[in-house]
């Protein structure tokens, strides 16, 4: 079984993180928590790429509808419709547009936990109610409320592998495995050594 410190995941900074000049911060928060950058490439990706991405979970289209009417529901507002996959069509349109309109960095990072870490640095997606401290809460002010009634994507600046298993789906279709680097870096024995060996000469 590996490591949990080769646990690897996909960030992608979306076009108006770009926009925003954001993209060294958002870098810098993965850094300083510990994760190690295997990878990165800036590209304008396609519509079909795009679509692609977010159709790899054959479930996704299910799960994000009847999630996106539950998240009507309890705020007391009525959705578009209760059909889970005509919300989710017209959300993936959004997504393509969204995604396709300007340049995207794609990154992997690697490191202990690194789905759950950057998720949690990252900030829920709907950036109205990320907590202060994530990127998200700290640099966006958009909300689902506001996408909607614009009929357009939430701008988030960034997009984060939900979980181990998608991460590697992910990983693989933005990335060949050649233009991903495995390297030491120094720190790796601070955060991974168990006895703090070599720290003393």
């Amino acid at each position: 079984m590996a490591h949990h410190k080769e646990e690897r995941t996909l960030v992608i900074i979306k076009p108006d993180g770009i926009q925003r000049t954001l993209v060294g911060e958002i870098i810098k928060r993965y850094e300083q928590v510990g994760l190690k950058i295997l990878g990165v490439k800036m590209f304008v990706p396609t519509v079909e790429h795009v679509e692609k991405h977010y159709t790899l979970d054959l479930n996704w289209r299910q799960v994000t509808g009847e999630k996106t009417i539950k998240g009507y529901q309890s705020k007391g507002m009525i959705p578009p419709s209760m059909d889970p996959l005509e919300i989710t069509a017209r959300i993936l349109e959004g997504l393509k547009k969204y995604l396709s309109s300007g340049p995207v960095i794609a990154m992997v990072w690697q490191g202990a936990h690194a789905v759950k870490i950057v998720r949690k640095i990252t900030g829920g997606t709907e950036p109205l109610t990320s907590d202060a401290g994530s990127i998200r809460g700290d640099f966006v002010l958009d909300s689902y409320q506001m996408s909607d009634d614009d009929k357009r994507a939430v701008r988030n600046l960034v997009h984060a592998s939900g979980s181990p298993e998608e991460a590697e789906m992910e990983i693989r279709h933005w990335f060949k495995e050649d233009e991903l680097i495995n390297y030491r870096l120094v720190q790796d024995e601070i955060l991974y050594d168990v006895n703090l060996d070599g720290i003393l000469e």
